[in-house]
């Protein structure tokens, strides 16, 4: 019986033409791809020059060459004649970490499936490589890409490859050099050229160092201007609004900013602030440094691990809209390029840690803090920066054996603490300077909403001089229209400030459930397991009685301290804070008419607020509450700590969501503010001596201010 013959593919010559037309969509993107396998060839720099594309001229070329590895002529036999291998894909995939790389600057390739060379078919039918690795000969490879177009089996058509000795990689240089002719599509457009160097610029390295890459593009001639407005990675971090620069040491950071607003941002003055300097919350002495680092993730305790002095240099963008009409340059450009190269980047005595800041490592989770406020909050494809360490210094933060990161032990978790409060500070300071910038291009003025143009509203009406019925008709109106607003604002604040105190008290909940529940798998602990469920009965009854409505009534203010000194009595022992109550050293109480529940509120806000500031400091912390009259004669509550004080200027604490917490809102001190607005009062930021106070508290001063006593 004869044998059967196994059938076999047996392409042909053709397949190699349909492939180029397929995997590449246009001009452009061919010669994009053939830039991105300068970068996997570990080039510092890729030129990419365009000869006459946009005539339809028959010397119309393109010109590419890099000076990375190069190929040797084993390289082009085994691996570059032979499409479709596996060679990129498993550098990306093996986790051997030799493998996983490129060999010289620790690149994950940007190619995967080794199509990169069918880029050339898809730009000219002539095709002329010239490429030579280190110590090699020079290879040259002549591809003529219309011999394809046969019926001819693949492997008879022949391409020519011969070794040389070096005329174009003299010396001890490397790399490749492919030039295209005869040109498949011509002439070019200028939309194709620009969007060329924009995806080239895309690529390019933010920030100067050995591992480095830029790529250029020159149009040779340049018909009109062609390139003109577009920008360089250079121009790119000169367009950054934003720059904040510092250091991480001794339990503090302290930084230089800097607000840099073009020439055509003309309404709105540049701004530094030097040698701003913010302390991290520091646990009380005798704590367990573990147990309450994993339960509070604001504590950051560095100085407990070998990481030493961290630099950071961040350039922050902003992309909106309206401010990047205001710039002049190509805003694509810009947006291209922080999508690609955003986030924050890391180095180790120069040498750069990967895959921090590369695409899709969130590592500081910038994205997700973005969620519900993302005006506010700095995302990845907003910044480009840098954070450096000693090598010497942090043998702590260890590297993966993979080459991707850090392992995630505690001295990591803290380091991220860091890096992510440095990056609050700079959100502090850019919103700050963002909100300038809509004050400065915003026709409309800041006023109280609704209010003042009731009061327009009222002021018109006594202008047009109606007949007395007519003008008290409508009058009626807008008083009812004036309650009713009213009404439901002091509903909001309740309900946003209940929610800001109700989120802290029910964290505290959840903490003291587990201390009881260990108390009682002890067995023998009766007085401590009863005074802990006292204390949780207490917590419950405050968060129904923050929630309950109530209107306006006499309000004893000495009765109100003692209530938000026993709400928050559980969090000054956790802290280990002591507190003084003016009124038992003889402040004099009065009695407002006001909300009560909403006073309250906004006191256990000021509270909440010095609670955290008192956590920068390992050992002392105290805070008063008491009552003054003493700043403009009328009465007021008064919250004063002996924690580091307020580092900006009044105006913008009570903004909201300004905030130099890791994990804040920045809504507290903006809604007590709003509270004392609707009480008829204000919150106001005393100076040292402005008001009598013992000598020990020297940090922050806050007066709930009211217009009159009951």
């Amino acid at each position: 019986m004869a044998k059967t013959k196994t059938p076999i593919f047996r392409p042909r010559a053709r397949l190699m033409l349909l492939l180029g037309d397929q995997l590449i969509r246009d001009a452009g993107i061919a010669v994009f791809e053939l830039v991105k396998n300068a970068y996997d060839a570990d080039a510092t720099r890729c030129d990419v020059r365009l000869e006459h594309v946009h005539e339809d001229r028959e010397d119309a070329c393109v010109v590419i060459q890099d000076d990375g590895e190069g190929m040797s002529l084993e390289t082009i036999n085994s691996i570059w004649l032979s499409p479709g291998t596996r060679h990129r894909l498993s550098q990306r995939q093996d986790s051997d970490d030799k493998k996983a790389r490129t060999k010289k600057f620790h690149r994950l390739p940007l190619g995967e499936k080794g199509v990169g060379r069918f880029a050339v078919h898809k730009l000219g039918d002539q095709v002329e490589m010239i490429t030579r690795a280190k110590n090699s000969k020079e290879v040259v490879v002549t591809i003529d890409w219309r011999s394809f177009d046969s019926d001819e089996p693949l492997e008879a058509v022949a391409v020519q490859v011969s070794a040389r000795d070096p005329q174009v990689f003299t010396g001890r240089k490397h790399g490749t050099r492919l030039s295209i002719t005869n040109l498949r599509e011509r002439p070019w457009t200028r939309r194709r050229v620009r969007a060329l160097h924009r995806a080239a610029t895309s690529i390019c390295s933010p920030i100067a160092g050995p591992g480095s890459f830029e790529a250029s593009l020159t149009l040779a001639p340049d018909p009109g201007k062609w390139l003109t407005g577009l920008l360089t990675p250079k121009q790119v971090m000169r367009a950054a609004l934003f720059r904040c620069k510092g250091r991480i040491h001794d339990g503090k950071i302290t930084y230089n900013y800097e607000f840099r607003p073009p020439a055509e941002m003309d309404r709105v003055e540049s701004r530094k602030e030097a040698s701003v300097s913010v302390p991290f919350p520091q646990l009380p002495e005798g704590m367990d440094d573990e147990r309450i680092a994993e339960e509070d993730e604001r504590i950051i305790l560095l100085d407990s691990h070998k990481i030493g002095l961290i630099e950071f240099d961040f350039y922050v963008f902003d992309r909106d809209r309206t401010t990047l009409a205001l710039m002049s340059g190509d805003s694509k450009t810009l947006t291209d390029f922080l999508n690609q190269n955003g986030g924050v980047r890391v180095y180790r005595d120069g040498v750069r840690v990967y895959d921090f800041g590369e695409p899709g490592n969130d590592w500081l989770d910038l994205g997700g803090r973005r969620v519900n406020v993302p005006t506010k909050r700095i995302g990845n494809n907003q910044i480009i920066g840098v954070v450096r360490l000693k090598l010497d210094q942090s043998q702590d933060l260890i590297e993966k054996t993979n080459r991707e990161g850090f392992v995630e032990n505690q001295a990591y978790v803290m380091f991220c603490r860091a890096i992510k409060f440095a990056v609050k500070q700079a959100e502090s300071e850019r919103n700050h300077d963002k909100e300038r910038i809509r004050r400065a291009y915003t026709k409309a003025k800041k006023k109280e909403p609704v209010l003042s143009d009731l009061q327009a509203l009222s002021e018109s009406i006594d202008e047009l001089q109606l007949p007395k019925d007519d003008n008290e008709h409508l009058k009626k109106f807008i008083d009812q229209i004036d309650v009713q607003y009213r009404e439901v604002l002091d509903r909001l604040l309740t309900a946003a400030g209940a929610g800001l105190n109700l989120s802290i008290i029910l964290h505290e909940v959840d903490k003291n459930i587990g201390t009881l529940y260990s108390l009682i798998e002890r067995g023998d602990q009766t007085a401590e397991v009863r005074e802990m469920a006292k204390q949780l009965s207490d917590m419950v009854d405050t968060l129904t009685w923050l929630t309950r409505q109530s209107g306006k009534s006499k309000v004893d203010i000495s009765e109100l301290i003692d209530n938000c000194l026993f709400v928050w009595r559980f969090r000054f022992d956790r802290h280990s804070i002591t507190t003084r109550n003016g009124i038992e050293m003889g402040d004099p109480s009065f009695f407002v008419r006001a909300n009560r529940r909403l006073i309250l509120t906004a006191l256990m806000n000021l509270v909440d607020n010095a609670i955290y500031w008192l956590g920068t400091k390992a050992r002392d912390r105290r805070l008063y509450i008491g009552t003054s009259f003493e700043l403009t004669g009328k009465p007021g509550i008064v919250v004063a700590d002996n924690g580091p004080g307020f580092s900006d200027p009044f105006e913008y604490l009570t903004m909201p969501f300004f905030t130099r917490k890791p994990d804040g809102m920045g809504l507290g001190l903006h809604l007590a503010e709003e509270i004392m607005k609707t009480q008829s009062g204000r919150l106001a930021f005393p100076e040292q001596g402005d008001i009598s106070l013992p000598s020990e508290f020297n940090g922050a001063i806050l007066l709930l201010e009211f217009e009159k006593e009951a």
